[in-house]
Order: C-alpha cells, then structure tokens, then sequence
C-alpha cells in the first residue's frame, strides 16, 4: 500500500536542519506547518515543535502529529472516527519528535493504526486511531447548551485583557497574551480573576486565525490540536484553582477524540466542556464542540494529573 499524503503534502526534506520550528508572524501557517511531518522511511515521521516559553510540547500538538502520520499510511476511503492517546512523558521542544506507525488492522470497512511518540530514546506518547470508509445509517445528537452568547458578544483576546485588570496573576495574562492559531473567547472570566469555588462547566468559543485547507485530512488534524485547549483547567473550577496556579501540578493523562461531523474550522466553534469527577490528584473533563448553528463535530474526554504541591516553610 502506497502512503497516502497527509495535511499538507508529505516532504522527504526540509529546506533547514534546525531542531526547532521558528514561528512567523502568522500562527495558523506556523501550525500547518508543524503538521507537515517529515517522511524518514515507511510508517517512520519527524515532526519539530515552535519555540515555546512553556519550554515542553503542547499535548495537542503531539496528538495532531501522530494522528498525521496514523493517517498517512491507510487507503484514501478511510478517515478517521476516533483517537485514544496518552501522555507518558513531557515533550522536549529542543529536538524533534520521531512518530513510528503500526498497523494491526485493515478490514473490510476499518482501519487501526498505532501510533508511537519517541524523544531521547524513550515513548512520549502513544495513540491509538481508528479509520473508517464513509456510509449512512442512524443520526442524532445531543442538544447545544443554550443561552450561550454569541462569540460576537464576547471580548476578544485583548479587550479580555484589559478586563481581567491586575485581579489576574501574571501566569494567566502571559497565557492570554501567547500568540496562537486560535482565537478564544470564554464565555465567564470569574475563573481567571477571583479564587471562587464555581461549578465545573466552561464554555469557550473557538475560531481559527486564518483559513484552514478544507481537506479532510488537514481538518481532522487540526481539531485534535484545538481539543486539548482549555480542556483540563475545566476540573480545577470547583475548588477555587487553576492548572496555572503555583500550588498545581498539572498535566495530562490520557486524551480521547470522537468525530462526527465535518464542520469548517475557519468559523467559530463552541467548545462546552464539564468535568463530572476529580479525586485521588487526577481531574475527568469530557467536551462537546459545535458549530454555530448547533451541529455536534466531536465529542473529547480527557483525565489529567492535578496534583496540589506543599508549599515550602
């Protein structure tokens, strides 16, 4: 079987050999680039990562990158319905990411690819995905919360700056002020201003910076990258916290994606997110995203460590 191109055309080079991805001025060019993995043999990719002052891979971005190499090794007729990654160890920003494919299955109707993440050696991460040819048959959804405002209603990211004033800690207002490929407009700030004890649901509007290649491919991948945005801080809102907060220790376990329908990822996106459980330092959040006129694209669940450091007396 000859692989197939992924979100952006498949390179077997690249134009330099630095280590690390230098962003331009233009966050959803630098993000489909970041998608381009590099072809090192069969079922063997490279992928870099930008330059970060979080010094360590987004998840997002990792779970993007092995789900496009997953992609480029099954038949044309096949996409992807869902993914089951977890995150054994941080990501290294300073030295590319090798994604190694597996394929146990190709049936009559799906495909099943694994996908292994390796730095230094080790497994950063795993993913499992699975594929399958298109066909009719049942369809329902659940309903979009309602009484959300529209993203129009909402302050942008820097007006959403001016409004959380100093009440914020600096960790917030250097993560609102990060240049992204996506704009996002939370529907409450009491989160990010005030240590109120809330209930553990957010609603976040979601919208590409620019447009996004209408391939199937290219939109798959770039929706597990914007499923891991915001999703974990979801579990911390019952207690008055924050993944930002000095006194957590933040990170996520395993990270699952269900998808069920295409929508344009250059509109805004609701993206309503809950967390039903958080004990024993871990936080469940699950997540729904829909288009603006209700359609249910994906369906996200994720547990992550959320753990509450000692201070030091």
């Amino acid at each position: 079987m000859t692989d197939r191109p992924s979100a952006s055309q498949s390179r077997s080079t690249r134009a330099t050999d630095a280590e690390i991805f230098t962003p331009t001025t233009d966050p959803v060019a630098d993000l489909l680039a970041i998608l381009d993995l590099e072809t090192i043999e069969r079922d063997r990719y490279r992928g870099l990562s930008p330059r970060s002052a979080w010094q360590r891979v987004f998840g997002g971005q990792v779970a993007a990158q092995a789900l496009v190499a997953a992609q480029r090794t099954v038949p044309a007729d096949r996409f992807v319905h869902s993914l089951h990654g977890y995150f054994m160890r941080p990501g290294d920003i300073s030295v590319p990411i090798l994604y190694e494919v597996a394929r146990p299955r190709d049936g009559g109707s799906f495909s099943t690819r694994q996908v292994l993440a390796i730095q230094h050696g080790e497994a950063i991460f795993s993913l499992s995905a699975s594929f399958k040819r298109d066909e009719d048959g049942l369809d329902h959804q659940i309903a979009m919360p309602e009484g959300v405002p529209d993203p129009e209603m909402l302050p942008g990211r820097e007006a959403l700056m001016a409004m959380m004033g100093e009440n914020a800690p600096d960790t917030i207002r250097r993560y609102w002020a990060r240049p992204r490929p996506f704009e996002l407009r939370p529907v409450g700030l009491d989160h990010y201003v005030s240590r109120k004890k809330l209930a553990p649901r957010q609603d976040v509007w979601v919208k590409a910076m620019g447009p996004i290649p209408e391939d199937r491919l290219t939109q798959a991948a770039v929706l597990a990258y914007l499923s891991d945005m915001t999703l974990l801080d979801t579990a911390t809102f019952a207690h008055g916290l924050s993944v930002f907060d000095a006194d957590v220790q933040a990170a996520s376990i395993d990270h699952a994606v269900w998808f069920h329908r295409l929508a344009p990822l250059d509109d805004w996106l609701l993206y309503s997110q809950d967390s039903p459980s958080a004990s024993g330092a871990r936080g469940f959040t699950r997540g729904s995203i829909f288009t603006r006129d209700g359609r249910l694209v994906a369906s996200v669940a994720q547990e992550g460590l959320i753990r509450l450091r000692t201070r030091q007396s």
